[in-house]
């Protein structure tokens, strides 16, 4: 089993910065570590992900603004956020895969909203 714990969302004005964090509580190798966000009445969508080795994916809407990356060390991932947008507004989820059985486990989600 993996527990998933997400913190560092909250409220933050158009243009300013947010680094969210989830650690995760496991005696599995994690293989990938993502986050995903959903906006009201809108599906859940990849915002970045971070292979074990290092490698990153971001989703165009992520490029260029947000930065994902892990300490594998700690089982920990980290999405730092710039130039946040009020479209960024959204839960966002942690997202875990571990090569055991080939888990797939979620974060309970954190809200970030950027209004001014």
């Amino acid at each position: 089993q993996v527990q998933l714990v997400e913190s560092g969302g909250g409220l933050v004005q158009p243009g300013g910065s947010l680094r969210l964090s989830c650690a995760a509580s496991t005696i599995f190798i994690i293989r990938d570590m993502g986050w995903y966000r959903q906006a009201p009445g809108k599906q859940r969508e990849l915002v970045a992900v971070v292979t074990r080795g290092g490698i990153t994916n971001y989703a165009d809407s992520a490029q260029g603004r947000f930065t994902i990356s892990r300490d594998n060390a700690k089982n920990t991932v980290y999405l730092q956020m710039n130039s946040l947008k009020p479209e960024d507004t959204a839960v966002y989820y942690c997202n875990v895969k571990t090569y055991a059985a080939r888990g797939d486990y979620w974060g309970q989600g954190t809200q970030v909203t950027v209004s001014s």
